[in-house]
């Protein structure tokens, strides 16, 4: 082979890309693909897909073609690996790794992002730490020249983590685990429904072998009654333990039962739990009609939901610029996910603490197991053991020590609302609280307290609220109204219902209120209580977190209505949707949606719309349909937020396509309006509001014993919590709606995700 056959390193630092998939498929992986090839050759280099994971390396040819930008068109929204992914002996073996170097070299590539599971990325770890002494060999015998091999000297690797399992330290999730996980909640949920109706016990079995992340957050997301993972497994005595716990479920009237095996599921002498092991135990022990299903590869199949979509688009983003910012002596990283950051970790370090979990589970240390999946972890386990009304004699209060707190949700319905309320009440069960659900919002404790028999102030019981998991809406009530509408009568109702501490639910208005009654403080010392603010509402634009509740779920039926309006724009080729999203003021929804889905365009009222804007992205659309000649359908998507802009309507925006476009293209309008606050809420929203209405009522118990006034001259005890950066906290309302409230526009000041206007409008191709 001729020197001059090997193509020339790209100038400067712009690399030949090479993107495989890897290990077992993952929703995803598709948007990882598309993101490293548009981002590639955005960056000025080259991008190649290699085909069938390492066989595709190793065997070279066609099975390595470089990808061009329409190459990719359409990937987003596709399940499973349109690149293909396969076991591969071959490169297991010194010989195997050759031939795929010499592939590498051949098409002047030196970069590799892989996405794929632990096994995957070490193995790509381990080809980067042989990669000069396999080009040396390959010179040796002749397979390649000197000449040919020196610009190729240093082979970058950088690892994104494709597993439905979640099994990966360092990252909060994999890519695919929450679309997994979404299959098996749904699926879950169908089951409840027959269960309920003719009083059945299910044992349902799903996916995770070496980690019990699915079971884990299906069991949190559906309130099963018991689950059984791998890492934290039942006492010796666990066919008792169960018996006991469904009994006093049943005892209290409830009619259904849901236990949720991990396939890698075993006892404490690590002894495997098998499905029928469980059914047999509920059966003859408790006499219930019991049954099995096993979900199997359901769960890896279907469509990515949008959080899948987005964290591959990111990260695939993220590895591009991985790959141009290495050096020779930069570790290779994986793309990680800390609550909401993206980050880069040394690969090898993150797939040896994956690893150790598996050895602490083998050697029994099962504290250690818990302790190396990462602290959010053990902490859903925790939410998940409280939210199950266990007795857990550890956590009850003596009965000097109990509050009564009340529950309020404030604002628009948003999903997860009732999951945050009927974890919350199952903590203060757990601890000896009474909770006091305040019924219809602010309105209707104003209108409605002293109501006979029945008013806006109510205890509440266990069995009233311990179906609400996967229940969309608010089934307590909710309203926009705030506690300004009558002041003295909310701080009337507070002291006559001895209420010591508020939890509210809800968005802007939500945090609004608390900003009411803080001040309040001043004129009724009813209000000198703690309370906290939990953000829900689908236009995600609550001061103090990056964060809100029924967002996700609100994204998830969005990018299903774009899903339909472009299969229908496709199939007549030649048509542009205009999507009108919600979001108010806040252009949270229409980003990440765009992100999500591939937006041609998105119009936030951050920055506006206008005639020049409009011009060049109706150029873009004549030069992208001339281009398509008929070899692939192009159907596109603008989404433009509700409040872009006063002038700019969707139907505006449309007629003016119409009108540009001569007849070469259509343009129409969608407009999914409240489809979007979603009817089912997602895995996302449950779990995470399961989390934070835990977190939300430990924060209120801080403050018992305090007196009234120490209460109200605490920061703290006004407050709001939520996810900022890589973690989760509590922030003062008085600092939040002081300094980081755009109140005329309902908005934070600074918005986290603005940065990632620039990646859909680069990915989209979209002119600047």
């Amino acid at each position: 082979m001729a020197a001059e056959d090997v193509p020339p390193p790209l100038e400067g630092k712009k690399r030949r890309v090479g993107v495989m998939t890897s290990g077992g498929d993952a929703p995803g992986m598709n948007g990882a693909v598309r993101a490293v090839v548009r981002m590639a050759i955005a960056k000025g280099c080259e991008a190649y897909g290699i085909y069938e994971g390492y066989e595709g390396l190793v065997q070279g040819g066609d099975m390595i073609k470089e990808m061009q930008w329409d190459d990719v068109r359409g990937f987003l929204s596709e399940g499973g690996t349109l690149i293909g992914t396969a076991r591969c002996m071959a490169f297991m073996e010194r010989a195997g790794r050759l031939k795929a170097a010499k592939n590498m070299v051949v098409r002047g590539m030196d970069a590799l992002v892989i996405c794929g599971g632990d096994g995957s990325l070490t193995g790509a770890d381990k080809f980067r730490a042989e990669w000069s002494g396999l080009l040396e060999e390959l010179v040796q015998t002749k397979e390649l020249t000197p000449e040919q091999t020196a610009p190729f000297k240093h082979l970058n690797i950088v690892g994104l983590v494709g597993s439905i399992d979640n099994d990966m330290s360092s990252t909060d999730a994999t890519i695919g685990c929450y679309s997994s996980l979404a299959r098996i909640c749904q699926s879950i949920d169908y089951i409840d429904a027959t269960a309920f109706s003719h009083q059945r016990a299910f044992v349902i079995e799903v996916m995770g072998r070496h980690c019990g992340w699915l079971a884990l957050m299906a069991g949190v997301s559906c309130g099963a009654d018991f689950i059984f993972i791998p890492e934290k497994p039942p006492s010796e005595d666990w066919q008792n333990e169960m018996c006991k716990k469904v009994a006093k479920q049943r005892n209290m009237g409830k009619r259904k039962t849901i236990v949720i095996v991990a396939e890698g599921a075993h006892d404490q002498e690590l002894h495997k739990i098998t499905p029928d092991q469980v059914k047999d135990v509920l059966s003859k022990k408790l006499g219930l009609d019991t049954r099995i299903t096993t979900l199997g590869h359901v769960q890896r199949g279907g469509n990515p939901c949008a959080y899948d979509r987005m964290l591959s688009t990111l990260q695939g983003a993220e590895a591009v610029n991985a790959v141009l910012e290495a050096t020779p002596d930069t570790p290779s990283p994986v793309i990680c996910i800390i609550e909401n950051k993206i980050v880069r970790k040394p690969l090898l370090d993150a797939v040896a603490l994956t690893k150790s979990v598996a050895e602490a589970i083998k050697a029994k240390d099962f504290a250690k197991a818990m302790q190396l999946r990462d602290a959010e972890f053990g902490e859903y386990h925790s939410v998940y053991r409280i939210s199950t009304a266990a007795e857990l004699p550890a956590l009850m209060l003596p009965p000097e020590k109990r509050m009564r707190i009340g529950l309020i949700h404030v604002g628009a319905p948003a999903g997860g609302m009732n999951a945050a309320t009927r974890a919350a009440i199952a903590y203060c069960f757990a601890r000896g609280h009474t909770p006091i659900a305040l019924h219809n919002g602010f309105p209707g404790l104003i209108r409605h307290h002293s109501d006979e028999p029945l008013g806006a102030v109510r205890n509440i019981e266990w069995l009233d609220c311990e179906g609400w998991a996967s229940k969309g809406g608010s089934e307590i009530g909710t309203n926009r109204g705030l506690p300004s509408e009558d002041l003295e009568t909310v701080a009337f109702v507070f002291k006559k219902y001895n209420i010591q501490g508020l939890f509210l639910i809800g968005g802007f208005e939500a945090f609004t209120a608390v900003s009411e009654l803080r001040k309040g403080r001043e004129h009724y010392s009813a209000f000198k209580i703690p309370m906290t603010c939990l953000p829900a509402t689908v236009s995600n634009n609550v001061p103090g977190t990056e964060y809100s509740i029924g967002s996700d779920t609100c994204l998830n039926a969005l990018i299903d209505f774009c899903d339909a309006c472009r299969q229908s724009a496709s199939s007549s080729r030649r048509r542009v949707f205009v999507i009108e999203t919600q979001g108010g003021a806040s252009g949270y929804v229409a980003t990440i949606a765009g992100l999500s889905i591939g937006a041609l365009a998105v119009y936030t009222p951050e920055e506006g719309i206008n005639i020049k804007m409009l011009d060049k992205d109706i150029d873009h659309l004549r030069e992208t349909f001339a281009k398509d000649r008929g070899q692939s359908r192009a159907g596109k998507i603008i989404l433009r937020n509700e409040k872009a802009s006063k002038t700019y309507t969707t139907e505006i925006i449309a007629s003016m396509i119409r009108e540009e476009a001569k007849g070469r293209f259509e343009a129409r309008v969608g407009v999914p309006g409240h489809f979007q606050q979603g009817t089912t809420p997602s895995p996302m929203d449950r779990v995470r509001a399961a989390r934070f209405g835990v977190r939300s009522i430990q924060h209120l118990e801080q403050f018992f014993g305090k007196s009234k006034d120490e209460i109200a001259m605490d920061p703290m005890s006004a407050s709001v919590i939520g996810i900022r950066g890589a973690k989760v906290q509590f922030s003062a309302m008085e600092q939040t709606e002081k300094y980081e409230t755009d109140w005329k526009d309902r908005r934070p000041k600074n918005e986290f995700w603005l940065g990632f206007k620039g990646i859909v409008d680069t990915l989209s191709g979209r002119p600047k």
